[in-house]
């Protein structure tokens, strides 16, 4: 992509009313736009980044035997009402709205018209999966999906790491028995550190043991240790697991096995969690299954949920620096940052689109400042911006026969012979 070409611009200051870094610092780069409190737009270099993420996600959910779907954000009272979860006092997020009968009033049915905004999809989930599983021969199966999620925050704060509107991917699963459940629930827990350690959060996100509320004992947040974080959590980081505040008791870490002599305490991000529900939904539903015996049973069932902006999010305020936005190559929007620094020269401006040519007949794909810009503006936009390698063209790098290869996180820099530059980059 031609910089000249991309519609949005980097600006000097960040909203006035913005006072989380990773929002600062993505909309001033043109990742997002804000519209209103708790709600984001992405731009074309945010939705790149996020479509990045989802693959990493979805890579690892399909090779733990996920199955993608995509499920309505549109909800009907009668399923959460069997759960017991439609009124507020239940969830206390909802998003409500009443049907039009098409004349502009509001229509009442047996459900008074109303229609909810999903703020999660366990019930809506484990009612299509009646559809599907009547025998034992029907298990385990392991929905999931990235779709829109609606939470009317009291308090939408933290930039996009908390919002009213955003994309989750949620997957449930759906067992046999608890052993069943329990060796899948494992194997999710450490596809969730697969996915954070190829996001460029491997080092800081730590399992955290935390309540179970309604559903269990305990559940799992993965947290990503950050000083903007909301929630406190214990971390031992030898063992590479944490306690959260909420069950930081000592029964519970004699049950862990870990003294809090041995725990530090930290602020850090919620970046992911995971949920043992038991057959809290498949009951209320009257889903089961026939087993070996033609009992009927009542599957087991968990929840896993990441957000792939939220991660963006947490990928700013962990990695950036004084200068801007610092992206991990595998969620970068571009493998590169390719700066013309022509000085009007068109000998260079030549070279320039040569490389740039060259990049797109090899597959790689680069972001082109081919803007007519001074150098300092060029590079302290590409510090913003945050690709991990910048690509410089100038008469010192075509007199010494190369391109200079900066990357973003220290500053290194080489000088690459032109021969060697695309197989560098596809490294």
């Amino acid at each position: 992509m031609r910089q000249s070409e991309l519609f949005t611009k980097t600006r000097k200051q960040a909203p006035k009313d913005e006072v989380a870094r990773n929002a600062q610092l993505l909309i001033r780069a043109g990742y997002i736009h804000k519209e209103m409190a708790g709600a984001y737009s992405l731009l074309p270099l945010g939705l790149r980044v996020v479509k990045k993420i989802e693959q990493i996600i979805r890579e690892e959910m399909n090779a733990i035997g996920g199955q993608e779907m995509e499920m309505t954000a549109l909800q009907s009272p009668a399923l959460w009402k069997k759960s017991g979860r439609w009124d507020d006092t239940a969830i206390d997020v909802w998003f409500k709205t009443r049907l039009s009968d098409g004349g502009g009033s509001a229509s009442v049915g047996k459900d008074g018209g109303e229609l909810g905004l999903a703020t999660t999809h366990e019930e809506p989930m484990t009612a299509i999966m009646k559809e599907f599983i009547q025998s034992y021969k029907d298990l385990p199966r392991y929905p999931y999906q990235f779709q829109k999620k609606f939470r009317n925050e009291l308090r939408a704060k933290s930039g996009i790491l908390r919002t009213r509107e955003f994309v989750m991917k949620d997957l449930y699963s759906f067992n046999r028995n608890e052993e069943e459940f329990r060796v899948f629930y494992e194997r999710a827990a450490a596809a969730y550190l697969k996915i954070f350690a190829r996001a460029g959060l491997g080092e800081v996100v730590f399992r955290t043991f935390a309540s179970g509320g309604s559903f269990s004992k305990f559940s799992d947040e993965f947290q990503a240790v950050c000083d903007a974080g909301e929630d406190t959590i214990y971390l031992h980081r030898d063992k590479k697991i944490a306690v959260n505040k909420e069950v930081y008791q000592d029964d519970v870490l004699s049950e862990l096995g870990i003294g809090k002599g041995e725990l530090e305490e930290v602020k850090a991000i919620e970046v992911g969690n995971i949920f043992p529900l038991g057959t809290r939904f498949s009951e209320a539903l009257g889903l089961t299954f026939k087993d070996e015996g033609g009992k009927a049973r009542a599957p087991i069932m968990g929840s896993y949920g990441i957000g792939p902006a939220r991660l963006m999010g947490t990928i700013v305020e962990v990695l950036s620096d004084s200068k801007g936005i610092v992206w991990p190559q595998e969620v970068s929007p571009f493998r590169a940052h390719l700066v013309a620094i022509t000085g009007g020269n068109a000998d260079v401006e030549k070279e320039a689109e040569r490389v740039f040519e060259l990049m797109h007949d090899n597959g790689v794909d680069v972001l082109y400042d081919d803007r007519d810009l001074r150098a300092g503006e060029k590079f302290a936009d590409a510090d913003l911006l945050g690709i991990p390698l910048r690509l410089v063209v100038s008469e010192k790098t075509m007199q010494e026969g190369g391109i200079e290869m900066v990357a973003r996180r220290d500053g290194t820099t080489s000088l690459v012979p032109d021969s060697d530059i695309v197989e560098r980059l596809k490294k």
